[in-house]
């Protein structure tokens, strides 16, 4: 399953799955912009690393991922990169950290 997700849809499947440890978000934005804010529990990917392919290649196909970036296009690319490369459950936050914040969601901050 590929899908793109609201905010708020996104916020749901992360509340579903807080213990659900194949569930994985996944920043795709630098680690500049990662260490500024990011939501909560997510691990960074940085998009522009010349390693990025391989990076998202060795991770585990069958688990369920939450892609996010500032505003949505690296995350939507990532997530079509992740559908050629085999993996199952892939879900794109639409606008990225930009529309979850308008949205009122929460980020923290290391």
């Amino acid at each position: 399953m590929f899908k793109d997700l609201s905010p708020q849809e996104a916020f749901n499947i992360i509340e579903e799955n807080e213990n659900n440890s194949n569930f994985i978000i996944i920043d795709v934005r630098t680690y500049d912009e990662f260490k500024e804010e990011h939501i909560n529990g997510a691990v960074q990917l940085d998009y522009y690393s010349v390693t990025f392919k391989e990076e998202l290649d060795q991770l585990n196909k069958n688990n369920i991922y939450l892609i996010y970036c500032r505003t949505g296009v690296r995350s939507r690319n990532t997530l079509d990169l992740m559908n050629s490369l085999g993996f199952n459950n892939c879900f794109n936050l639409l606008g990225g950290i930009t529309r979850w914040k308008e949205m009122g969601m929460p980020t923290v901050s290391p």
